[in-house]
């Protein structure tokens, strides 16, 4: 390999300026955070970006936005910017993550198991 070559590799800024087409953030009606879940709604096409047809075939099932840029090796400031991309098009679908289970307030469990006690 060339030493031009070797400025290419996966890290390089010039590398990563290009995959955005120089775009950085987000569109402000779009929040993505790290535990966004990206979900496929569309197959890659033949002519799209090769990391846009990459988080499409990544996410058939639903990937955190920080797996995404884990499996890619890539920023999460660049992740962003092709997920609203995918978004804008409608070929991902973004959702809130699973929240976890709240559990009801102790004294409402005691209130009710005494209740059940009594009849």
């Amino acid at each position: 390999m060339s030493g031009t070559d070797q400025a290419w590799d996966e890290g390089n800024p010039e590398r990563l300026y290009v995959i955005t087409r120089g775009r950085s953030g987000l569109a402000e009606r779009t929040v993505l955070d790290l535990v966004t879940l990206i979900v496929s709604r569309s197959e890659p096409q033949p002519t799209m970006q090769p990391e846009h047809a990459a988080i499409l075939r990544l996410c058939h099932s639903p990937l955190s936005v920080a797996e995404i840029s884990a499996y890619l090796r890539l920023p999460m400031s660049v992740i962003t910017v092709l997920l609203a991309d995918l978004l804008a098009d409608k070929r991902v679908e973004a959702r809130a993550p699973v929240p976890l289970a709240q559990l009801p307030d102790r004294a409402l469990i005691e209130a009710v198991m005494h209740g059940l006690q009594k009849l």
